[in-house]
This record gives structure tokens, sequence and C-alpha cells, in this order.
């Protein structure tokens, strides 16, 4: 019998997140620096610790980098400016601002290293023209609220964007432009890393228009007229003829770390690393699955772990304070039920689940020891239920962000 099952699973987490960590990572992927002017930006929660490991490898650059407040790092040339995240500030309007402007009359010669991880949606912003901050904020928090999948947010958001939907490659040209990704998105797609500011992106108004209708996100009349003169670069466009998009960083690869660390343990059986869908839906299809496994365990069987990558949503229903993997490991302790031989970890990898300062959560037999989880899970109050509950994983700033990382862990009887 394995002694500690929660000690297990912090263990495949945080081997998950270190090998996503840009100073282990990134290093291999640039090329050498190149001659004349270079300039380094970037956006996202793991962006200032992706300039850190730039300037490791090339030394002191020029250029700006937003990341989210909390997660900045120290650098020697690149400035590094935090700003607000999951819904924009002003911090982020103003930064986004100056980098456009630094992007202004390059040249042909010129190099532009960007640097994008999730969480860029927000933290480069550029509202459409005639939208204020505080309408994108409200158009951003209805969509965080909505349930809809990180797509079509993303979809959004380039429409209602100037810097979105490879306008900020766009702004670059003609200069050469690499773009360094770690993915955050199921399906690994460069177009919704961020909402693609340096990608070509090829839907449309009306399927912005589309989305906002399917879920029912109220947006203000500037934002509506903010999708008819939508500026998105299409495919093709000559002015990203010069632009480079590669991912070195996605989720298949942590949670293939997490197997090769577990497999000396427990028979590793891999459900994949994109999945989407309602956090409380696919907690029930997990929790079933598990019980299956268990019913099928005998003595002396080996353990059987169930990873899981992608990126669940929640559609806000109450006035709790939860997030997809908080409010996934609610819903399969509920489905759970008490199982003996049943533990489970589910958080997201940048160690921020929804907007608090908590990774996830970690589930056992006796979850359910403390009162109130099918209340909590009505109200969406799934960090308030754990907090009470001493299971909260809190990390603290991990510095990179390859989406949410879930296991199970199914023991044998005995």
């Amino acid at each position: 019998m394995m002694r500690d099952p929660a000690a297990f699973l912090r263990q495949l987490f945080d081997r998950a997140v270190e090998v996503a960590d840009p100073m282990r990572s990134l290093a291999r992927f640039l090329p050498d620096r190149p001659g004349g002017r270079l300039l380094v930006i970037g956006a996202g929660k793991a962006s200032a610790r992706m300039a850190e490991a730039v300037e490791a490898e090339w030394g002191p650059c020029a250029g700006l980098v937003i990341t989210r407040y909390g997660y900045g790092r120290p650098c020697r040339g690149i400035e590094i400016v935090e700003a607000a995240h999951p819904v924009p500030d002003q911090a982020g309007v103003d930064a986004t601002r100056r980098m456009l402007a630094l992007l202004h009359g390059l040249k042909e010669e010129d190099t532009v290293l960007a640097l994008i991880s999730g969480g860029a949606s927000a933290l480069l912003c550029a509202p459409a023209e005639g939208m204020t901050l505080a309408e994108k904020q409200a158009v951003n928090a209805a969509l965080l609220a909505s349930g809809a999948p990180i797509s079509a947010m993303n979809t959004v958001r380039k429409h209602l964007s100037r810097v979105k939907g490879g306008q900020l490659a766009a702004a670059a040209y003609p200069a050469k432009l690499l773009a360094l990704m770690i993915s955050d998105v199921p399906g690994d797609d460069p177009a919704f890393i961020g909402s693609g500011p340096t990608v070509g992106d090829a839907t449309t108004p009306q399927d912005a228009r589309a989305i906002l209708e399917r879920w029912a996100i109220p947006v203000p009349p500037s934002a509506r007229a903010a999708l008819a003169r939508s500026g998105v670069v299409p495919p093709g466009d000559p002015r990203l003829a010069r632009s480079e998009n590669v991912i070195y960083a996605a989720p298949a690869q942590s949670l293939a770390a997490a197997a090769d660390l577990a497999a000396p343990l427990a028979e590793v059986r891999t459900l994949g690393d994109r999945l989407e869908g309602e956090a409380r839906e696919v907690a029930r299809e997990q929790a079933a699955l598990a019980l299956g496994v268990a019913a099928s365990l005998k003595p002396g069987d080996r353990p059987v772990l169930l990873l899981s990558g992608g990126e669940l949503t929640v559609t806000r229903r109450g006035d709790g304070t939860g997030g997809p993997n908080a409010e996934f490991c609610l819903a399969l302790a509920l489905a759970l039920d008490g199982h003996p031989r049943i533990h489970a970890l589910a958080c997201d990898t940048d160690g921020v689940d929804g907007a608090a300062e908590v990774a996830g959560a970690v589930i056992g037999p006796d979850t359910l020891a403390t009162p109130g989880a099918a209340e909590a899970l009505a109200r969406n109050d799934a960090h308030g239920f754990f907090a009470r509950a001493a299971a909260q994983v809190v990390t603290g700033p991990t510095l990179t962000n390859v989406n949410d990382f879930r296991a199970i862990l199914i023991l044998p009887p005995g």
C-alpha cells in the first residue's frame, strides 16, 4: 500500500511544473543572438521567466515584457511590467501602448523575439477603437463566467483588440519576428495561445457574434461596433511573411514527465492532454471511470494512475470563490462518495486556479468529512470548501503555464 498518496500526487504535479520551467526548457530553442538591432517583447504568466532565460543565454537585451502581478523576474536589460490577470487593468493597457511604440518604425534588418504564454490575452491589452477599458473588463469578466471554452473566449477577445490575432506581428513588420510560445490551450494551436498576437487568424467577426449569442454574453454597443471593423490579420497577409511561431513547451511534455516519475510505482493511463468541458461534468465522468477501475483491481495488483490535462471551464452560478481545478476536485469527491481507495489532485500549472492565489486541491477518502461539500459546489465555492478542509494546493507563482494537471490514484484492495 502506498504510504502517502497525497504526497505522491503532489510530487507528480511538481514534476509537471518543473519540466515546463523556461529556465530548463527555453535555451535550446534560441538561435544564436542576431546581429543588428534586437528587441525582446512578450506577455503572459511565464513571460518574465522566459525573458530571464533569454538573458541567461544572450546577455542583456532591450525590450518590454508584461506579466501577472507577482510573476516578475530580475532581468538586466528587458523591462518587466506587472499587470492584472485574468481581468485586465490600466497597467496592462499602458504597457501594451509602450510595447507598440517600441515596435513602430522597425526596419527589415531588425529582429524581434516575442515571448508568449498563457495569460497574454488579459495582460496584452489594447481595447478596440471606441471601447473603454471598463467595457473591455466587463466583457472579459462575462466571458470568464460564461463557461465558454478558451478557444471561444479568445475568438471574441481577438476581434475586440488592436493587438491580438496577428496584430502584434503586423506592428513589428518588416522586422524579422520569432515567437517562442508555451502552450496552455487544448490542441496547442498557436492561434489561441494568448489570443495569438503573432499568428494570423482565420476567424471572423461573425464567429465572434455567434459565440456571444450562444453563451448569452452581454456586451456594450461599443463592442458590437468594434466587431464590424475588426482588425485581425488573416493567414497569408504579407505583414506576417517574416514571422515564425514556435511552441517549445506544451502540456503533453509535462504529463509525460509525471507519467515517467509514476511508472515505477503505478500503472499509468493517460486520458489526454486536451480535455475541455464543464469541470463538474468531467469530474463525474472521471469518477465513473475511477470507480470502474477500483472495482476491477484485486489484492496484489499495482495501483492505477489516471492522468489528464487540458482546460476545463466553470459556468458561474453562485457567489463563491473557485476555479475549474478546485471545482473538479469537489465534484469528483462528491461523485466518489468517500471511496476508501481513490485519491486525486487537480491543479493549474501556473499556480492560479480561477482568480485565486491557489493552484488547486487534493482529495481522498476523508474529504467529505468536512461538511458542506454539496452546498459549496452549488455556490461555486470550491476554494472556500478546500480552505476549510485544509486541502488546498498553494504553490505561489510557478513562472510557467501549461494548463491543468489532473491525477487520480486508484489503490488495490488489501
